[in-house]
């Protein structure tokens, strides 16, 4: 190991006095795991390193030992301490191997340094922390000599042996329990030359690379206030420790509400990991959660309202980053937010209740919480079908939208409401309308949109009232009467027709008839235009 810096001690006693609560370090006496959890981690945190890294790198190195039987652990290869380093000139033997601070600081002065040089691959975008790239410092750590390469030359497949492998092995295993993945980096055999019978450092042909996978940035930069989620189902405890009582069960993408500082594990078997102290949106419940199982928030994206006739949808999300509007499994539109942080794609307009989901992506590929939106109904319905209607018919029959509530009126009146059925079908009870009344229908569906009106003129099927007859005698040539104004009024004697008429605007009428005898029976009735018939009204005639 080449050490860059010389330790210092004022600010070694600086990040170390986070630690004080744990008792003071004694020369020749490792601390207990959860002393030595603290000072890698903060040790980690005045270098700005994910202190993930720095105890992982920590435990393939030592297992976090600085001495073995009260003596300095030096291993065959001359490594010193916790953090395994080789004396150089920059460093003193003998502090590495009796101060644990002086130790841990050199080592991790050693690391930022290896994150610094310029000859090392780093993923586009992405900063110090970030897990992921940290994937060659940790290599440069131990050295970049062909043993170390990321994969193997002669197969391609990846060389889990190399240390910067079974470091980020400790760490998923320490502080992840396994239950995340590090994003992977698109290795090929062309992006390093080296000799694997040469102690000469690897050459690195690819110096960027870009990586879609979903990327982890450190657990331990949250602040109170900050919102993370649960990244599965987890229980709230009540003391920081996995013994302790669950208050309570919450299920996977939960948001909670950070509530201090985080806190190291007080198990009986203690472990890597750190707890928050978290309480839920509403406040009611406070508790400690552990980092392994939380993630920071990705808020939903905020689109604007959608309806059956819209061909753009727009919201906003952070800037830069791309938008994905799905239906189903399906991707309607990709768009990326301007510097504004406004987005705006084209679709096809989609049917009323359409569900649709929208999330982006951040820069650690972390896919946001979705915001999922309905299909708003502004289509109007069709207008009402009415079948006829007539003088006597106590009940108006159509077809309208499914659903849809069906009004009619005659003129500014309501006369009747309804609902369409599943086959869209509706009839409706009304009072009997008078002939040649207007009836007008509208639909209105279940998001307030009204159809056009429909109209339908009443039929007339009431017969007219029965003429009434003035006296006729054996003598007359006429017969006078009363009956419909307009209608036609036929005159009977014996079943044969002795006379026809219309009746004039005052309902009067005067038929002219061959006399007929005394005590003939002349029958009348009358038609209207509708041809509606009057029952018989009949008169005998008399001398």
């Amino acid at each position: 190991m080449i050490p860059f810096f010389k330790p210092d001690k004022a600010a070694a006693a600086n990040w170390s006095s986070t630690c004080a609560s744990f008792g003071q370090v004694k020369q020749g006496v490792n601390p207990s795991f959860q002393q030595i959890n603290c000072l890698l981690t903060n040790a980690a945190l005045a270098y700005k390193i994910p202190p993930e890294i720095v105890k992982a790198v920590a435990y393939q190195e030592s297992g976090w030992k600085q001495y073995v039987n009260t003596k300095p652990l030096v291993a065959s290869d001359g490594g010193i301490g916790i953090m395994q380093l080789t004396n150089q000139t920059k460093y003193s033997e003998e502090k590495l191997k009796t101060d644990i601070l002086y130790n841990i600081q050199a080592g991790v002065e050693v690391l930022d340094s290896m994150y610094k040089r310029g000859d090392l691959p780093k993923i586009s975008g992405a900063d110090r922390q970030i897990i992921e790239n940290w994937y060659f410092p940790i290599m440069a750590y131990n050295g970049t000599k062909p043993s170390n390469n990321p994969i193997i030359s002669s197969t391609g497949k990846r060389n889990s042996n190399a240390y910067q492998e079974k470091v980020l092995g400790i760490l998923m295993r320490e502080s992840y329990l396994e239950e995340h993945s590090l994003a992977s980096y698109p290795f090929s055999k062309k992006d390093f030359q080296y000799n694997s019978n040469s102690v000469d450092n690897i050459k690195f042909i690819t110096k960027t690379y870009t990586i879609k996978a979903e990327m982890h940035e450190s657990i331990y930069n949250f602040t109170k206030g900050a919102k993370v989620v649960t990244t599965d189902i987890v229980n709230m405890r009540k003391y920081p420790n996995k013994e302790s009582i669950g208050l309570k069960n919450l299920a996977k993408n939960t948001t909670l509400i950070i509530n201090g500082n985080f806190t190291y594990d007080t198990s009986s078997k203690p472990n890597q990991y750190v707890w928050y102290p978290v309480k839920t949106m509403d406040g009611k419940i406070s508790g400690f959660i552990s980092s392994v199982y939380i993630t920071k928030k990705v808020e939903s994206p905020t689109v604007y309202t959608v309806t059956d006739q819209s061909k753009v949808i727009s919201g906003k999300a952070p800037a830069g980053f791309t938008v994905t509007i799905k239906r189903g499994a399906s991707i309607l539109a990709a768009p990326t937010a301007n510097k504004s942080g406004k987005f705006t794609a084209k679709i096809a307009p989609q049917k009323a209740g359409t569900k649709l989901t929208i999330t982006y992506k951040n820069s650690l590929n972390t896919v946001s919480e979705a915001k999922v939106i309905t299909v708003a109904d502004k289509t109007s319905p069709a207008a009402p079908s009415l079948n006829k209607v007539t003088s006597v018919s106590k009940t108006v029959i159509g077809k309208a939208e499914t659903g849809s509530t069906i009004t009619l009126k005659v003129k500014n009146t309501v006369i009747g409401k309804g609902t369409a059925d599943k086959a869209k079908n509706f009839k409706i009870n009304i009072k009997s309308q008078k002939a040649n009344t207007v009836i007008t229908a509208i639909a209105t569906d279940a998001s307030k949109n009204t159809s056009k009106s429909s109209a339908i003129k009443v039929l007339d099927k009431t017969p007219p009232a029965p003429p009434s007859l003035n006296k006729t005698t054996s003598k007359s040539k006429v017969v006078t009467g009363k009956a419909e104004a307009g209608s036609t009024v036929i005159l009977k004697a014996n079943n044969k027709q002795i006379g026809t008429g219309k009746t004039d605007k005052s309902q009067n009428f005067k038929i002219t008839i061959k006399p007929q005898k005394a005590n003939t029976i002349i029958m009348a009735t009358a038609t209207d235009s509708a041809k509606n018939t009057s029952k018989s009204k009949s008169i005998k005639v008399v001398k």
